[in-house]
């Protein structure tokens, strides 16, 4: 007799109308992911014709949305692992957080040579290896506010959380599960909606780009708003942006919602809410039998996983941390080996360059230090009020939460003409209007963690506001700024990042066959990948690098060390 090794349970199931609709909705997920990557596999064409025909804008759609969400995956797998891999020790934190610094700093256009040519390489001639890097390309644009939301949240857990999971003595795994995750979870969540944003709004980048003297082309949404843009076609543009607008809607409907309104339960705090949060889909989920059954798989599945580590760290503590030391020791070497190989690499190409080279990319990061500067002050005038509002208000939130999104996800680019023609004829310019599209990339940053940090509040802290009167400036000293400071910080932190990348769409930018750039790093990161200058793009890249790191280093740093000595939950 075959004898099962482990007792799954066997659930009622009761078959509803619901799960028949949320199966034919799995399906038709499914079966788009499979034809859509089931295109990779063919050769990839020399320069793909992108047709403005709106016919083909549902395959452009489908194409885009799968690169974003895979992009996402891979985005917060890595947060997850990078957030916790830091916070283990004191030796990670101080390599891997000035790390992270570093690459948040790197626009998107810096990672595309490397990024392009190593997956053609990999994959010659063949689509997949272009697929691969614009997902990567997106995953640039994505990932570091959610590493250093994911980072900052378990920094700031209340320690006598820390020393429950201690006293009960909960194995890596346990502690993962039941108090890392669940109180990163809201600032999590609102983090992934600004990076699949900040995907939307780096498209038109990442789908449709020029290296050198090759033309790299792949069909999606980005394509299509990129090309009738070239063409100075505003109709087709304004199709793009609204069937774009479609898709953020929906995506709004059956993830950020419902995800919202679960993430509620994870707040720290003793008294409920009274205005509780909902989803339409998020309570038809709860209906379902079959979604009751798949939870309840998972979580026997994951007590499975907790048993096992449980066993697994009780037997091998001792020689996995010789085994670590090892690895770690094995890495260090190769990563001192690396480092040694690409800075006589980034020599070579500095001699390349002349001592008027050197000039103007100073010269051009003093520019945008100041563009960047206006746009981050700007940005912090509005949001942090208005994020404070959405966040502590249930109706706001309804209403306005998928408002933000859908803005927040419009290619500052495609809308640049109309914000170009009105600054032409108030005086203005591309100087002053690169600071308008940096806040289109910047501002949500800010917005989307303070709306983050404002709902995760506890309601037994407003209540006491609200039982001792406090109110006005007094209440923004005592609970509003002290609860929210955390998220603001990254908010602030990726934000400087955000603004730095957002330069190089914002003050290089080409639209009906014309090309208007203005003096900034930006503008010279775009004209050096365009040109093929390697030597002036990884010089330009290395210096917005050094200040963005400076930036963090000087001011977030010591920010962020006041926000967990004085403002954590204990």
């Amino acid at each position: 007799m075959l004898k099962v090794p482990i007792a799954i349970p066997v659930l009622p199931f009761r078959f509803k109308i619901i799960d028949l609709f949320i199966l034919f909705f799995i399906t038709g997920i499914l079966s788009l992911i499979i034809y859509t990557a089931s295109g990779w596999r063919y050769e990839m064409q020399p320069e793909i014709q992108i047709s403005l025909d709106i016919k083909y804008i549902p395959l452009y759609s489908a194409n885009s949305l799968v690169r974003v969400f895979f992009a996402y995956f891979l985005s917060l797998l890595f947060s997850i692992w990078y957030g916790y891999t830091a916070n283990r020790s004191p030796l990670h934190e101080k390599i891997m957080i000035p790390l992270l610094d570093v690459l948040q700093s790197i626009p998107v256009l810096s990672f595309l040579p490397g990024v392009v040519l190593a997956m053609i390489a990999i994959f010659p001639h063949k689509r997949i290896g272009l697929e691969l890097a614009s997902i990567l390309l997106i995953f640039t644009g994505q990932v570091w506010n959610m590493a250093f939301s994911y980072y900052n949240s378990i920094n700031t857990i209340p320690r006598e959380l820390i020393e429950v999971t201690k006293v009960f003595r909960h194995n890596r795994f346990t502690k993962f599960l039941h108090l890392d995750m669940p109180f990163s979870a809201i600032g999590l969540i609102w983090n992934s909606m600004m990076s699949v944003a900040g995907g939307w709004f780096f498209l038109m980048a990442c789908e449709m780009f020029v290296l050198k003297d090759k033309d790299f082309r792949l069909l999606g949404l980005g394509s299509y708003i990129q090309t009738a843009a070239n063409q100075g076609d505003m109709v087709h543009v304004l199709y793009g942006i609204g069937s774009m607008i479609l898709l953020i809607v929906l995506i709004d409907f059956l993830i950020w919602r419902p995800l919202v309104a679960w993430s509620q339960k994870f707040r720290f705090e003793t008294v409920q809410s009274e205005e509780e949060r909902e989803s339409i889909v998020l309570n038809i989920l709860r209906k379902s039998s079959f979604v009751r059954m798949l939870t309840s798989f998972a979580s026997f599945c994951l007590k499975k996983i907790e048993v096992f580590f449980e066993k697994f760290d009780s037997r091998v503590k001792t020689k996995s941390q010789i085994i670590r030391k090892i690895v770690f020791f094995i890495l260090t070497i190769f990563v001192l080996i690396l480092l040694l190989w690409a800075s006589l690499k980034a020599i070579i190409l500095f001699l390349t360059l002349s001592l008027s080279d050197y000039y103007s990319v100073f010269i051009a990061a003093i520019y945008s230090i100041f563009r960047t500067t206006a746009a981050l002050f700007i940005a912090a005038l509005w949001t942090i009020p208005l994020g404070v509002y959405i966040g502590m208000n249930t109706k706001a939130s309804k209403i306005l939460q998928p408002i933000i999104q859908i803005v927040a996800s419009v290619p500052a680019t495609a809308i640049f003409p109309v914000i170009l023609l009105f600054l032409l004829k108030i005086g203005g310019g591309l100087g002053i209007g690169s600071i308008f599209l940096m806040l289109l990339g910047t501002q949500w940053y800010i917005l989307f963690n303070v709306i983050a940090g404002a709902s995760s509040i506890p309601q037994d802290l407003r209540e006491t506001a609200l039982i001792y009167k406090i109110s006005g400036i007094q209440k923004w000293k005592t609970l509003i700024l002290p609860g929210i400071f955390p998220y603001l910080l990254t908010g602030l932190i990726t934000a400087t990042g955000g603004a730095w990348n957002a330069s190089i769409v914002s003050e290089y930018v080409t639209f009906g066959g014309e090309t208007i750039k203005t003096k900034g790093l930006g503008s010279m990161i775009s004209e050096s990948t365009v040109t093929g200058n390697f030597g002036l793009l990884l010089l330009s890249t290395l210096l917005m690098a050094i200040i963005v790191v400076s930036i963090n280093r000087i001011i977030w740093k010591r920010l962020f060390m006041l926000a967990q000595e004085k403002y954590r939950l204990d």
